[in-house]
């Protein structure tokens, strides 16, 4: 099986693993996470090494603080194509929801049919003073979407595309919708041929009764 390096360092998923068969994704905090915990966590220490409250006021401070950033922080996330298995795996680690239940909950997976995808389509959400996020959604055979990820991507809408194209060759659904329209135009001729020869048919039968 041919590894291939991380295609998308900074941008929507990266690439862990990539062959004909296997396809895995991976998505860490990015810079605006750990950037805001490491504000937090900073400015949280100064104050508390300057203040003349008790060691149980401080402490109290500190952890209290350290929730909040832990809350705002990203989640980890993978996404698994096996054709193999026809299986999709998808997998999340709460860091927050981990340690708020002493390691009891935070991780989730979902598993999906790989045949059952039929579209790969990219979601535009709004944030309050943040701006536009984007995610990729896979569209199933059975009507509904499922995100790819929990959370979208500020601004990277480029990111975002290329991880879109790179499902849609890996899962071949460009072929897949070819081989639909022919389907669907060969049916669409046929019929036409019927009624052709339905109309046909029918004005001989009018010339017979005429004689």
């Amino acid at each position: 099986m041919q590894r291939k390096k991380a295609e998308f360092k900074m941008g929507y998923m990266t690439v862990e693993e990539h062959s004909s068969t296997l396809l895995h994704l991976k998505r860490s905090p990015g810079i605006r996470s750990w950037s805001l915990f490491v504000g937090i966590a900073s400015v949280v220490l100064a104050v508390v090494y300057y203040s003349s409250e008790s060691i149980f006021s401080k402490l109290f401070c500190v952890i209290s603080c350290l929730f909040v950033a832990m809350q705002n922080m990203e989640v980890w996330e993978e996404a698994l194509f096996d054709k193999t298995k026809n299986l999709i795996e998808l997998k999340s680690f709460s860091l927050y929801a981990s340690v708020l239940t002493l390691w009891k909950k935070g991780h989730e997976k979902v598993m999906l049919d790989l045949t059952q995808v039929c579209d790969i389509c990219i979601q535009e959400e709004r944030f309050r003073y943040l701006g536009k996020g984007y995610l990729v959604m896979l569209r199933l055979a059975a009507g509904f979407s499922y995100p790819l990820t929990r959370s979208a991507t500020l601004g990277g809408r480029s990111d975002v595309k290329k991880v879109a194209a790179l499902l849609k060759r890996f899962l071949g659904l460009e072929e897949l919708k070819q081989r639909r329209q022919q389907v669907e135009e060969a049916e669409y001729g046929e019929e036409e041929e019927e009624e052709d020869s339905l109309g046909i048919s029918s004005d001989s039968d009018d010339e017979e009764d005429e004689l």
